[in-house]
């Protein structure tokens, strides 16, 4: 599908710096079902994600959207294609942070505990975790909250831990699935914010599935909309707004740019 690379200013995508490609599939088809009868999920996606880009999946429930997470994540294999993560074949917890719909925190363990387990799986040494934790409690805005227990905390807390949890590898891609779908409008509010903020401070690349079109405008730097029947990714649109970390994200929710893209982002969504 032929675009422009909106981080290279309108070169064409892959003419340049291939060595900064974060995500490269090629022609990635995914079938679930019987051998016979096979149902094709994902039919020859071709996607370029360049270092740094901040991009969010958008279609209606079925389109795929998820088992192309699935697939970037290396918890799915493609039937057919290629998928390359930083040139490499993608495995599971290597590389890739994730962050659910639903946080999955041990329930047993304190906000502390959740955290220095993640750190214990990628290596971290016991003496170096309390400051680690304490750092990513910060930097998600939870400073000081390491020995609460996690059914303590408020929904939107509860997945600002399962955020710090995915930044304890500090992963250079951050793979999100619809996180703030069951959080009330205001927590959401808040959170898309710290999000965009926290991945223009790291620079992180990240995916990140919606079915808000607002959310879909104000995170990402590009947006993919999906059509179902098989999944494909049918829209590619740049969205040249702000993504200096200090924007005002109030004064941008209220722009006239903001709203032009996201009727023009309506209007692809809508059945053709």
């Amino acid at each position: 599908m032929p675009r422009t690379d909106p981080a290279s200013g309108g070169t064409p995508a892959g003419t340049a710096a291939e060595e900064q490609l974060a995500v490269d599939l090629a022609g990635v088809s995914v079938r679930y079902g019987p051998a016979k009868q096979p149902v094709t999920v994902l039919d020859a996606v071709d996607l370029r994600v360049r270092a740094g880009e901040f991009v969010v999946l958008v279609g209606p429930s079925g389109c795929g959207k998820t088992t192309l997470l699935r697939v970037i994540a290396g918890f799915v294999r493609p039937a057919s294609g290629t998928a390359l993560v930083r040139g490499a074949a993608p495995r599971p917890g290597r590389g890739a942070g994730v962050v659910f719909q639903q946080p999955r925190l041990f329930p047993w363990r304190t906000v502390g505990g959740n955290l220095g387990f993640a750190l214990a799986r990628h290596g971290v040494p016991r003496s170096q975790r309390p400051g680690r934790i304490a750092e990513l409690l910060e930097r998600v805005g939870l400073p000081g909250m390491g020995g609460r227990r996690t059914w303590e905390l408020s929904g939107g807390q509860q997945q600002r831990v399962a955020l710090a949890r995915a930044l304890a590898a500090e992963p250079e891609l951050l793979l999100m699935d619809e996180p703030f779908a069951a959080l009330d409008a205001l927590t959401r509010e808040r959170l898309q914010e710290e999000v965009r903020s926290l991945a223009g401070r790291l620079g992180t690349t990240v995916l990140f599935v919606t079915h808000s079109v607002e959310e879909a405008v104000l995170l990402g730097s590009r947006v993919l909309v999906m059509a179902a029947g098989p999944g494909r990714v049918v829209t590619d649109l740049a969205v040249p707004l702000p993504r200096d970390p200090d924007t005002d994200v109030a004064g941008l929710r209220s722009s006239a740019e903001f709203a032009r893209l996201r009727g023009l982002l309506a209007g692809a969504l809508l059945p053709a």
